[in-house]
């Protein structure tokens, strides 16, 4: 039962592709049970973050190509147009690929802690639908206890982490002085916390926080000394902003050009850096043309990461060598339990039979029969439902020379035991 990868990330695809094919939770468990409701696809899980649209499938042998005909089918793109973009991994490179990701080792900031919460959350999601069974839920359980054993044996987790951090000090470069700026946060999400927190700590005093829950956004500007507003009045306050970090899960921007042409006005030319870590994008990429405007977003940031990337590097070979051995022992588990399948599916056939015979016997008693006929037929007649098919493969083994099958069957029964 091959195990698939497929997906497109922030390395393989910009960030205008990945918004066309992002999940949320509003679409995420219609989509999991779309996905897994497809020929020959067994268990699906979907991890979608502002970096990566991945789908993780079980599927039967002759199915593998399932997974891309259904994100083909749900987007209706140009042949080919997504396939450019999209890389696949099969069995063991798939499990190697969900530990890596799990471990912050393919995030763009090398080893962020955020991801870790981001896949369980796929897991929650794809158990609340019904989409994973033993093997896959294993496989997740097991990226779990990977990521945490890299982040506690490794300096995987040394220096900054987040592109929140990395937003907060692209900003920190930008501005003489970070402490005299007005920041202004769109969201109240955990990416939009940790900027909040980041922010504080460099003496940022002028925070306003919008948010379309008024009460989130309270909440937030509560634990950090900012002002809250509701996303309808982002217009009245944009002008007041030097600086915007937007991180929201809206579908659509929700900051326009146009209210940010009138604010820039207002402004009389100081500029604005405005800074978009949402996938899909929160604010219109219109807004680049204007003047005074200063506009990144996720994927413009990857340069800053990159400088980064050495303090955790020395950590990556450490974290790959527990990945590896974890890959084998989830593997061998895998393994072992398809071979042991046979064996439980016989053990099942034959209790079936067995349940189907006493009921069969018990209703032979309540109507009189003589119990030592009774139990004549029941050890009679389940004798040979099992021993049934055994003996027809072995007459047929016989018939055509396969010693091999007689071979293993003498050692299966035991039967060169007692001769």
């Amino acid at each position: 039962m091959p195990l698939i990868a497929l997906g497109l990330n922030h390395l393989t695809a910009p960030v205008a592709l990945r918004e066309q094919v992002a999940f949320d939770a509003e679409t995420t468990p219609p989509a999991l049970t779309d996905l897994a409701a497809q020929p020959g696809v067994n268990e699906a899980l979907i991890l979608s973050t502002c970096n990566r649209t991945e789908l993780y499938c079980n599927v039967n042998e002759g199915a593998e190509d399932a997974p891309q005909a259904w994100l083909h089918a749900r987007y209706r793109m140009t042949p080919g147009r997504l396939d450019e973009f999209l890389y696949r991994h099969d069995e063991d490179a798939a499990v190697r690929h969900v530990f890596r990701v799990a471990t912050g080792l393919e995030s763009m900031v090398l080893g962020e802690p955020q991801i870790l919460g981001q896949v369980k959350d796929a897991w929650r999601a794809a158990r609340a639908a019904h989409t994973l069974h033993a093997p896959m839920d294993r496989l997740l359980q097991n990226a779990f206890a990977v990521a945490k054993r890299v982040r506690t044996e490794t300096r995987i987790g040394t220096g900054p982490v987040s592109v929140a951090f990395t937003a907060v000090r692209l900003a920190e470069q930008s501005f003489t002085d970070l402490r005299a700026s007005c920041v202004l946060l769109i969201g109240a999400g955990d990416t939009i916390e940790l900027a909040a927190r980041h922010l504080v700590e460099r003496g940022v005093r002028r925070l306003i926080i919008a948010n379309r829950s008024i009460e989130a956004a309270q909440a937030l500007a509560a634990s950090h000394g900012g002002y809250a507003i509701a996303l309808s009045d982002l217009p009245q306050h944009l002008a007041e902003a030097d600086i915007v970090i937007a991180a929201t899960a809206s579908r659509t921007p929700v900051l326009g050009a146009e209210p940010l042409r009138d604010a820039l006005h207002q402004r009389r030319r100081r500029p604005m850096l405005l800074l978009d870590l949402a996938v899909p994008r929160d604010i219109d990429p219109a807004a680049a043309e204007l003047p005074d405007v200063f506009l990144y977003t996720i994927d413009d940031l990857q340069q800053a990461i990159e400088r980064g990337r050495s303090l955790r590097a020395s950590a990556v070979e450490e974290a790959e060598a527990i990945i590896d051995l974890q890959v084998e022992r989830y593997l061998a588990w895998r393994r072992a339990a398809e071979l042991d399948l046979p064996l439980r599916r016989y053990r099942a056939d034959a209790e079936a039979q067995r349940d189907e015979l006493l009921a069969r016997a018990r209703e032979m008693l309540a109507n009189g029969r003589d119990p030592q006929e009774v139990l004549e037929y029941l050890a009679n007649t389940l004798t040979g439902k099992l021993l049934h098919a055994p003996s027809v493969r072995l007459r047929e083994a016989a018939q055509l020379g396969d010693r091999a099958l007689l071979d293993a069957a003498t050692r299966l029964f035991g039967a060169d035991d007692r001769s």
